[in-house]
C-alpha cells in the first residue's frame, strides 16, 4: 500500500539517512516492534531503555511510510474540539486527554535534548482561527472551556491577529504549547542511537504470518525465518486496521505543499502553528530551513492513482487559501505531496490490547496528533507490560 506520494518533501530533503539489514536468521527476543516510523522509534526506544530485549521490523526503509509524509505539527489540541470530546466521553476525561497532549510535547522536548537529536524540533505557539463569522461563536465556547480548566490560552480578535501575524482571518485561540519537528529525521536518529546501543533493526523484512500463542508470539518472514518473542507491539499505523474484523477508522488522504526557502514574513510566523475550524481544516507552519508549509484539503483515501492525479489541484487550492490569509506573502511552491492516515470518530488513538490477538499490544496513533499520541504510548506500553492501570488506556481502548 502506498502511504504517500513519490515526492514526499522530507525524503527529498533528507534522503535515506540510514539503512539496515533484512532479517536472514531466526531470532529470540522479549518484544518485537512492527513498524519503524516515528511511533516505532519512540516505542522501541522506551522498551530498549527499560531493559527489554527489543527488535524493530519494517517491510520498507526506515520511516519511509506515513512518517515521511507527515507535516509534523505538534499540538495538544486533537482533531475533535474539547467541547465535542466532552460531550462524547465526559468533560474531565476530555480535559485529561488534552492535557496529556501538553505533557507529550514537554516529554518530546526533553527527549530531543537528552538524545542530542538533530531533527528541526522547535517549540511554538498554536493559533486556531475560526473559518467563518458563524464559527467564531463555537470557537469562543471552546476557549471558555479551556480557560475553565486552566489551559494557557488567549482570545485574539481578527484585528489582533492581523497586527501580530499579518494574517487576514476571523478571531481565534492562541495556545502557548505547541511544536514542530522533522519526524522523518527524528525517527532515523532515535533508531540509530538505540541501534548503536545494541537494539537490532531490520528493514525490508516482510512478515508472512504471525502465530499468537499462549506463551509467546512467532513471526514468520517471507524468507522462512522466525522471530520468537514474548510480546509483539504493532506500531504500523492505519495499515494495521486491516487486521481487524471491525472498522475502527476512516482512511483519509491529506495534501501538503511547501514554499521555497526564505519567505517574506518568516519572522512573524516562525514561532506559531496556524490552523482553522473548517472540516477538513487547513494548517500551516514554517520549517527549520525557513519555508512555509501548508496542508489540508483532505479526501477519502482511494487506491490506485487517484490521489496522485489530484495532488497538484489540491496544492493549488492550498496556495490560494494562503493568498487569502496572507496576501503579502510571496509563496512560490517548491514541493507538494500527499499522505494517508486513519481518522477515528472521536479523534483519539487506539492504544492497548485487542481480544483477537493474544500477546499483542497496539499503538495506533491515528489522526492529526499521531506524534503526541505516540509519545503517550511510550509510558502506556510500559504500564501495560507491568499490569498497571492508567485512565488514558480506558479512553484509548478498542471497542470504546
Amino acid at each position: 500500500m502506498k502511504l504517500r506520494s513519490p515526492e514526499s518533501f522530507w525524503l527529498l530533503k533528507n534522503g535515506i539517512l540510514k539503512s539496515y539489514p533484512s532479517l536472514k536468521e531466526n531470532i529470540v527476543c522479549d518484544i518485537a516492534v512492527i513498524g519503524s516510523g516515528i511511533t516505532g522509534a519512540l516505542i522501541s526506544h522506551t522498551l530498549h531503555n527499560a531493559g527489554y530485549k527489543t527488535i524493530v521490523i519494517d517491510k520498507r526503509d526506515v520511516a519511509a511510510g506515513s512518517t515521511s509524509a507527515t507535516t509534523s505539527m505538534l499540538q495538544y489540541e486533537i482533531d475533535t474540539p474539547l467541547t465535542d470530546l466532552a460531550d462524547m466521553i465526559g468533560e474531565m476525561p476530555a480535559v485529561e486527554c488534552y492535557k496529556a497532549g501538553i505533557r507529550s510535547i514537554e516529554i518530546l522536548d526533553k527527549l530531543v535534548k537528552s538524545e542530542k537529536l538533530k531533527c528541526g524540533f522547535e517549540l511554538k505557539k498554536s493559533l486556531q482561527v475560526a473559518h467563518s463569522k458563524k464559527a467564531e461563536a463555537k470557537l469562543k465556547e471552546e476557549f471558555e472551556l479551556r480557560v475553565k480548566h486552566g489551559f494557557n490560552v488567549e482570545w485574539l480578535t481578527s484585528r489582533e491577529i492581523r497586527k501580530r501575524y499579518k494574517m487576514i482571518s476571523f478571531a481565534g485561540i492562541l495556545s502557548e504549547e505547541g511544536a514542530s519537528i522533522d519526524a522523518f529525521q527524528f525517527a532515523h536518529e532515535l533508531l540509530d542511537n538505540n541501534h548503536r546501543k545494541g537494539m537490532p533493526v531490520f528493514d525490508h523484512t516482510i512478515i508472512k504470518k504471525i502465530d499468537y500463542n499462549k506463551e509467546n508470539v512467532v513471526i514468520h518472514t517471507d524468507l522462512g525465518n522466525m522471530v520468537i518473542c514474548r510480546k509483539v507491539i504493532f506500531c504500523s499505523g492505519f495499515e494495521t486496521l486491516y487486521m481487524f474484523r471491525k472498522k475502527y477508522a476512516e482512511f483519509v488522504s491529506t495534501f501538503a505543499c511547501v514554499s521555497e526557502q526564505h519567505i517574506n514574513h518568516y519572522n512573524e510566523l516562525k514561532d506559531v502553528l496556524i490552523w482553522d475550524t473548517d472540516n477538513p481544516y487547513i494548517y500551516m507552519r514554517t520549517t527549520d530551513d525557513k519555508r512555509l508549509l501548508v496542508g489540508g484539503e483532505d479526501v477519502k483515501f482511494k487506491y490506485g492513482g487517484f490521489t496522485e492525479k489530484i495532488k497538484d489541484e489540491k496544492a493549488n487550492k492550498l496556495i490560494r487559501k494562503i493568498k487569502n490569509h496572507f496576501p503579502n506573502i510571496n509563496f512560490t511552491e517548491d514541493y507538494n505531496w500527499s499522505g494517508a492516515f486513519g481518522l477515528t470518530k472521536d479523534g483519539l488513538p487506539y492504544i492497548g490490547k485487542h481480544p483477537d490477538f493474544r500477546n499483542a499490544i497496539f499503538v495506533l496513533a491515528l489522526g492529526g496528533n499521531g506524534i503526541t499520541f505516540s509519545v503517550q504510548g511510550m509510558e502506556l506500553v510500559l504500564k501495560i507490560l507491568a499490569g498497571e492501570a492508567d485512565p488514558l488506556l480506558q479512553y484509548y481502548r478498542f471497542d470504546r
